[in-house]
């Protein structure tokens, strides 16, 4: 069982429609890039690459580097919370 101080750090880093969306556009694109991830969101990569910062910092999401690209997915955690978030 993890603290309420562990579980404060997975909800915080989750806390934005934006991360919230990144989370969905990596469980369903393994592998993907934070240049990907905008595209398929509409969004600024400068936008996109703080979140995905945000994310991997509150273990939610992995990143891999490949060359000169990242490769994002999604965490153990990452994948327990979007269980937890189509349960509402």
């Amino acid at each position: 069982m993890k603290t309420p101080k562990q579980l404060e750090r997975y909800f915080k880093g989750a806390a934005n429609h934006w991360r919230i969306s990144i989370l969905q556009t990596v469980e369903k694109n393994e592998e993907i890039s934070a240049e990907e991830i905008a595209d398929s969101l509409n969004a600024s990569i400068k936008t996109i690459s703080q979140h995905t910062k945000t994310l991997v910092q509150a273990g939610l999401l992995n990143k891999r580097y490949k060359g000169r690209a990242v490769a994002h997915s999604l965490s153990p955690y990452g994948k327990k919370f979007l269980q937890f978030t189509k349960s509402f």
